[in-house]
């Protein structure tokens, strides 16, 4: 049999496009976790009635006046088609009390802020600015027109456009193409650039104006026109996965990422001291009187200073060296820096200059939050 040889060099050039392969290569995706694997915070979450960050990292609730959720991290199948595309997790919204008639200002949305470090690629505010391309996995109990849209906070742009649920409770895949932004630059440094935003339920509020499809200055009636109410009917739930928000007009295979990467990136947001296991060790120092004064290093460099809270018992924080095991008798106070946090504790025992103390969380159910998000 006769070899064939390809000779490389008679390719024309007009065979290759530079765009399309371009698009393919490195990191393309803008989200973090948009595969929903990671879930810092808890699993699940009930009652949800206002805005906040509760169970998938890096991705917010915010709801007003729009009926009552819980958000889980799910659980696929092998059935469910995303699963067989690669994902194993997804966001659930599960409405558990429905609002059919929304006030003026109600509103379900799920989004993710953007760091302006992250977003240079675009090249906003010059003529070669470039636009974005959103995919995900979506199925939904409602069926009917919903809006995704981005905010730009330099220049205070917004824009949006529509994609459409088709079939109730079952899976489709969607993508929604987002134009540049020459007129604004995104400013290079750590804080917002750009929210992306899912609408799912808008009252008259957002709902008053027209959808804008190019960047123009935000107005709050223009921002989710035509949008269904996923909130009118306990029944109802929403399910999302596979995000991606990519460079240019193409949408390519999702970029899927280790977990152990997935998680680095979101604990520059957010991160967990304490839980499973006996005695986590918050930090090291000495004792003067009946304070206790310690410093730790967090497991990553955040992206600001990070702001502190806890759930279980503030008891639970103690400190102990080789003379004396002392709980705390009040909150600890934390003092953070974007790599280390300082903490101070009063003791409920008198003790003088014990070197070598160490800090502690002594039950397992008890967890020290650190949060950056932007």
């Amino acid at each position: 049999m006769a070899l064939i040889k390809i000779n490389t060099r008679s390719i024309p050039d007009a065979a290759v496009t530079p765009a399309k392969v371009s698009q393919n290569l490195g990191r393309r995706n803008l989200f973090i976790n948009g595969a929903m694997q990671v879930a810092q915070r808890a699993t699940s979450q009930a009652s949800i009635s206002s805005a906040g960050y509760y169970v998938q990292d890096r991705f917010k609730v915010n709801t007003n006046d729009a009926g009552v959720w819980t958000q889980t991290q799910e659980s696929l199948t092998t059935s469910d088609t995303p699963f067989q595309n690669g994902f194993t997790q997804a966001l659930k919204l599960d409405c558990t009390t429905a609002s059919a008639s929304l006030n003026a200002a109600g509103t379900l949305q799920i989004n993710q802020a953007i760091e302006g470090y992250n977003l240079q690629r675009l090249g906003s505010g010059s003529s070669s600015a470039k636009s974005i391309t959103v995919s995900f996995w979506i199925k939904a109990t409602k069926t009917g027109t919903n809006v995704l849209a981005s905010y730009q906070d330099d220049g205070g742009k917004q824009v949006s456009a529509t994609y459409t649920i088709n079939v109730s409770n079952t899976w489709e895949f969607k993508t929604v193409t987002l134009p540049a932004n020459t007129a604004n630059a995104v400013v290079n440094d750590n804080t917002r650039g750009r929210l992306v935003t899912w609408y799912f339920a808008a009252g008259s509020n957002r709902t008053s104006g027209t959808l804008r499809n190019t960047w123009t200055a935000y107005a709050t009636a223009d921002e989710a026109v035509g949008q269904v109410n996923h909130a009118d009917n306990v029944a109802n739930n929403i399910h999302i996965t596979g995000i991606q928000v990519e460079v240019g007009d193409i949408a390519t295979d999702f970029e899927h990422r280790s977990y152990g990467e997935e998680l680095s990136l979101c604990q520059r947001y957010f991160q967990v001291l304490g839980g499973t296991g006996s005695n986590y060790t918050l930090g090291s120092g000495f004792t003067t009187a009946n304070n206790f004064f310690g410093a730790g290093k967090l497991i990553k460099t955040m992206r600001s200073s990070p702001s502190f809270s806890h759930i279980g018992a503030a008891s639970n924080f103690s400190y102990t060296h080789a003379a004396v095991a002392a709980s705390a008798s009040g909150t600890p106070t934390f003092t953070t820096n974007p790599n280390t946090f300082y903490l101070s504790m009063q003791s409920s025992t008198t003790t003088t200059n014990n070197a070598g103390a160490y800090a502690r969380i002594t039950n397992s159910g008890t967890l020290a939050f650190f949060d950056s998000e932007l």
